[in-house]
């Protein structure tokens, strides 16, 4: 596989659209990997296995009762490399009742001029 070529699979659409649009795939940006839980207890049990200097975790309730953990990860937002957190994660959130929800990044948008 290429740097021009993803699977086809939803992260490989994200990724493929991400290139579309511009993204830098040079540098290391923050990738938010979301999961819910039933319930805060085991949301919270989820984020104590990701701590270290390039990770961040957040725990929040959702309107509709379930718990919702963002995990952010500072890395290359490489195919391999979101699809071994991913699987990580997935060993972490499913044995805790969870589901994976996904994963996301925000780039900074450069405008030149309107």
């Amino acid at each position: 596989m290429s740097n021009n070529t993803f699977p086809d699979d939803v992260s490989g659409v994200v990724l493929r659209r991400m290139k579309e649009g511009g993204f830098d795939f040079a540098r290391v940006h923050p990738i938010e990997f979301y999961a819910i839980f039933p319930d805060e207890e085991r949301a919270r049990m989820a984020a104590r296995n990701f701590r270290g200097e390039s990770l961040r975790t957040e725990v929040s309730a959702r309107d509709d009762g379930a718990w919702h953990l963002q995990v952010s990860k500072v890395m290359y937002a490489t195919y391999s490399g979101i699809d071994n957190f991913e699987h990580d994660l997935e060993s972490v959130v499913l044995p805790l009742g969870g589901v994976l929800d996904g994963w996301g990044v925000t780039q900074e948008a450069a405008y030149s001029g309107l």
